[in-house]
């Protein structure tokens, strides 16, 4: 564990690194195990579920509790890390964990579209309601909750829409009602926003992107304070979620290069931002760090920078050759998923039920670590040959 005064890309790099852990290597081994052997009934008996204790492999071995309490040194507040074998479940496991029949919880109208079918379906069936509010609304949260709201979502910046939320202020207007925040923040990751400390309960992450970072791993964790961690993990446990140890490995390597390869996403995201600002074809482009995206100035005022993921709105007559632009593309991998090392592309329909989105006929890209140039002259070659089409 290391000292919680260091920076955070050496938090990065020594973070779960425990030497009971890895012994004399450099990196703590992968650990597979579904049975865990004991001396005897005694120890058995005596054993207990947690954090470091071998117990069960459901319960994790050192190749998972390296990377879960990596994550959590992260996050200064933080009391520890649950980690699911999917993004979507980091999302949906917290959510079973501390939400009830006749509960309600209010989630931003921009928020990722799996989200949004687990609450309409899943939680519904038990008995949770949900109402979406604009993902601007600010400190104007207060005016939503009634007697049963129990939890505010926060995706900022939604991952569609790009609009930055007030997560200062909706935060501290839910917890004079002892109301629970849960901010997705897959997009910014502790090292551009610290999400405990701006006063969020739980943070989760798609860690199947930034933190693994090459496109081939499935995982997701759930960051929390004191007040809930126990209750999540105890609920992760009993709904059997486990992860795979050497999915957490990946993760964990992936994670040790995280910083450097944010900077590099960042610095590429801009250039092309940027250059397509100046295309007629654009209608607007929607990235936090530009001073007409929603919430920019909470960007400015919050953020430590900005990563690869972001959208451009399709004018006049281009928007009718979105599907022939995006086919044109060579560069730009046609698919789900962000934050590898690759660029992809996906035309986007953002679903909304109170708020309009800020922009239509858009295209999502996630500029990963190619040149810059090479994706701004692939992405010029495509408006041309859109532009041609009949």
């Amino acid at each position: 564990m290391t000292d919680r005064k260091t920076g955070p890309a050496t938090k990065l790099v020594h973070g779960g690194r425990r030497p009971e852990w890895r012994g004399k290597l450099v990196n703590v081994p992968v650990e597979r195990a579904s049975s865990i052997l004991f001396e005897d009934l005694a120890e058995l008996r005596a054993s207990k579920p947690g954090h470091g204790r071998y117990r069960y492999g459901l319960q994790g071995t050192a190749t998972y509790w390296a990377l879960a309490e990596a994550l959590t040194e992260l996050e200064p507040g933080a009391a520890g890390t649950v980690l699911y074998p999917t993004g979507l479940a980091s999302i949906t496991g917290p959510l079973l964990s501390l939400l009830t029949a006749g509960d309600e919880l209010l989630v931003p109208d921009s928020v990722y579209g799996p989200t949004r079918k687990f609450c309409d379906t899943m939680l519904r069936r038990l008995g949770i309601a949900t109402r979406y509010y604009d993902p601007l609304v600010g400190s104007g949260i207060a005016d939503l909750f009634s007697e049963s709201t129990r939890m505010v979502v926060l995706e900022s910046p939604g991952s569609l829409t790009m609009e930055v939320q007030d997560v200062a202020a909706i935060c501290a207007a839910a917890r004079e009602r002892s109301i629970v925040t849960l901010l997705d923040n897959t997009w910014a990751t502790p090292l551009l926003f610290p999400a405990i400390a701006a006063g969020v309960d739980v943070t989760i992450m798609a860690a199947t992107k930034y933190v693994g970072g090459h496109a081939d791993v499935m995982l997701g964790s759930a960051t929390t304070t004191a007040s809930y961690y126990e209750r999540i993990q105890t609920a992760a446990w009993d709904l059997g979620f486990a992860v795979s140890p050497d999915d957490c490995f990946l993760a964990s390597r992936g994670l040790r290069t995280m910083a450097v390869r944010l900077r590099q996403h960042e610095a590429n995201a801009l250039k092309v931002a940027h250059w397509l600002k100046t295309r007629s074809e654009v209608g607007r482009v929607l990235h936090p760090a530009l001073a007409d995206c929603p919430g920019h100035g909470f960007w400015q005022r919050d953020f430590r920078g900005s990563s690869g993921l972001f959208s451009f709105e399709l004018a006049g007559d281009a928007a009718a050759h979105r599907d022939a632009f995006v086919d044109a593309l060579n560069l730009f991998g046609i698919g789900y998923s962000w934050g590898g090392y690759e660029s992809l592309v996906l035309p986007v329909d953002p679903q909304r039920t109170v708020s309009d989105p800020p922009a239509r006929n858009l295209v999502r890209l996630h500029i990963g670590l190619e040149d810059p140039d090479d994706l701004i002259a692939d992405l010029a070659a495509s408006f041309d040959q859109a532009g041609r089409s009949p």
